[in-house]
């Protein structure tokens, strides 16, 4: 035994040496990560440590990899040290650019929020960082791995040439689709004109109306009025005409109609239509001075056709906001169809008449013998 330490002197030190090595390693990535972590929680308290735990585990499988290398070499011939030497500079190579880029990505993802978050309490318009974080943080991860590629002498040519400038937009529209792409150029679109932002609500079509809560490369996502989330891709929604209620000034004008019976008095209908309105709290004065001056109503009523069994009436009530426009007429049909059922203002509703098929035969029975008998006495 004494022996054959003194024979494997060098090689029984340099295996110490190197497990270690990995052992300390991993001792100091772990107090790193905690270190990290607690400093991260106290900055950034709502903060998931994803980027955190991902570098711990990518560190910790390198130290391992990196050290099963090193122990390689007491075990093959020196004829192929250049390949194992070669193979533990590539892995160090790469570990080190994905962890920088993890860094870089969530250390720019982090900022960007921090950022939006100010923005919000200091009510300004969010969007543009909102979308400028997500092509941050896709062109350092682009970017990471076209170094990444540049430790493959098969693949170092693409990357230098993608990394030279021009190219990153040629990769990119080599290998994305089209519908990809026109997506990214909407969103861009949306971002530059900016047709909506954060906050607004927006109508693109009847089904579709919310409030526009994010815009991404590749779509903008919009929460309904009943708290659903409604993707839309950004190729689609650059392409529709849509319905911005925040855009420029925010009073609307909500037409309220009602469809009365030709039996009705339309004079009682519309008293009972105008007051109703102008008594909500929600309703807007729009009438401006000269109107006001010339006494003219808050709410306009008026006929506007005559349909086969009704007659169409129409009030014009402004509300200072979409919302408070929507819960204003809600209240007005209820307040307005309670007024008609007090006052005998009728709604017409459509009549059927039903004939069952048993009765009907009888019918034609009864004709049939009411007939014959006619002739008989004749």
């Amino acid at each position: 035994m004494a022996n054959f330490f003194e024979l494997y002197k060098s090689q029984i030190i340099y295996a110490l040496v190197v497990i270690g090595s990995v052992f300390l390693l991993q001792l100091l990535t772990n107090f790193l990560y905690k270190w990290f972590l607690k400093q991260e929680r106290k900055k950034y308290p709502a903060e998931k440590p994803r980027a955190m735990n991902w570098i711990k585990r990518i560190l910790r499988v390198l130290w391992i990899v990196l050290g099963f290398i090193a122990l390689s070499f007491l075990f093959v011939n020196e004829d192929k040290y250049a390949a194992l030497q070669h193979n533990f500079q590539l892995i160090l190579y790469i570990g080190i650019v994905a962890v920088v880029t993890i860094v870089g990505a969530a250390s720019t993802n982090i900022w960007f929020r921090a950022s939006i978050q100010r923005k919000i309490k200091n009510f300004e318009d969010p969007t543009s960082f909102k979308f400028l974080r997500y092509m941050a943080v896709i062109a350092i991860y682009i970017t990471g791995t076209l170094f990444v590629l540049l430790a493959f002498p098969s693949l170092e040519g693409i990357a230098k040439t993608a990394l030279g400038g021009a190219g990153v937009i040629a990769l990119i529209a080599g290998v994305a689709s089209q519908e990809a792409l026109s997506n990214l150029v909407g969103g861009v679109f949306i971002i530059s004109f900016k047709p909506f932002k954060i906050g607004d609500v927006i109508k693109v079509t009847d089904a579709m109306v919310g409030t526009v809560v994010d815009i991404t490369l590749r779509h903008t996502v919009i929460r309904n009025f009943e708290n659903k989330m409604i993707v839309i891709p950004n190729a689609i929604i650059n392409k529709e005409k849509l319905i911005n209620y925040d855009l420029g000034e925010m009073k609307i004008c909500e037409r309220i109609e009602i469809g009365i019976s030709y039996d009705s008095n339309i004079d009682l209908a519309k008293k009972i239509i105008k007051e109703e309105c102008e008594k909500h709290p929600l309703i807007l004065d729009n009438r401006s001075e000269i109107d006001v001056l010339n006494k003219l109503p808050v709410v306009r009523v008026s006929l506007t056709s005559l349909n086969d069994s009704s007659v169409t009436l129409r009030a014009w009530v402004w509300a200072r906001n979409f919302s408070n426009a929507f819960d204003m007429r809600c209240d007005l049909l209820e307040s307005i169809k309670k007024r008609f059922d007090s006052e005998g203002i009728e709604i017409p509703f459509p009549y059927r008449t039903v004939v069952m098929k048993k009765d009907k035969e009888n019918e034609q029975k009864q004709n049939g013998e009411t007939a014959y008998d006619q002739k008989r006495n004749q």
